[in-house]
């Protein structure tokens, strides 16, 4: 049984997500009202998931993902709760090392399926919201964000690899990324594949950020329209 932990300083949104999780057959192992409690609570229980608010008292939960990253080696995978209109903070986290982000007003059956994808080592990460996130990250003045550093494998991906890489970053699955550069899925899986060894990331969701990182902004709507 998937074993989750649930941080959020709202006691009503816990029980809720905790009911909806118990109803799908997920073991609720704790719950934390802030980070510190989190990263507690994954120590005492060494959950598979931590469904992570971002707002929090005492910690916030990026800062949590953080250090529940580095103190499981990503065993435990971070899926960030957010409040699009509100919450600025969701490359930070996926910086932080989370595994994707829901928002708040998820279904339950898409909760379910994001913490069974983030088991599975899949990417959560909804290509509609990826898309509004992205434009609202592009759409800020440089300085008001801080990227870290891209790391040094990008300069080791063909340039092939850096498309692909540029429509990761766009949030385009392996299907819209094999009809837009017109290659097979098992080509675009194996380039995949390569770009996350050489660049050194866990999984999907961090080489959306080393895209971001680098400036690589594929715009979906180009091809479209043959220019």
């Amino acid at each position: 049984m998937t074993s989750v932990v649930i941080a959020d300083d709202q006691v009503l949104v816990r029980h809720g997500l905790r009911l909806i999780l118990e109803l799908a057959g997920f073991e609720v192992v704790a719950e934390a009202a802030d980070g510190a409690e989190a990263v507690a609570a994954v120590a005492a229980h060494g959950p598979d998931v931590v469904l992570m608010d971002l707002r929090m008292p005492v910690m916030d939960g990026v800062e949590a993902t953080r250090r529940i990253v580095e103190d499981t080696g990503g065993r435990t995978r971070v899926l960030a709760l957010t409040t699009f209109d509100t919450d600025q903070h969701v490359l930070d986290v996926l910086r932080a090392g989370a595994a994707g982000f829901l928002l708040k007003d998820v279904t339950s059956d898409g909760l379910s399926d994001a913490i069974r994808r983030a088991v599975a080592g899949e990417p959560v990460l909804a290509p509609s919201v990826l898309a509004r996130v992205l434009d609202h990250f592009a759409a800020r003045p440089p300085e008001q964000s801080s990227p870290s550093s891209p790391p040094p494998g990008l300069r080791e991906l063909s340039d092939r690899e850096l498309e692909v890489l540029g429509r990761i970053g766009a949030g385009l699955s392996n299907m819209e990324i094999a009809a837009d550069l017109v290659i097979s899925m098992a080509t675009v899986k194996t380039h995949v594949r390569h770009i996350l060894a050489k660049l050194d990331v866990r999984d999907r969701a961090q080489a959306i950020v080393v895209a971001h990182d680098a400036g690589l902004r594929h715009d979906p709507t180009r091809s479209a329209r043959g220019a």
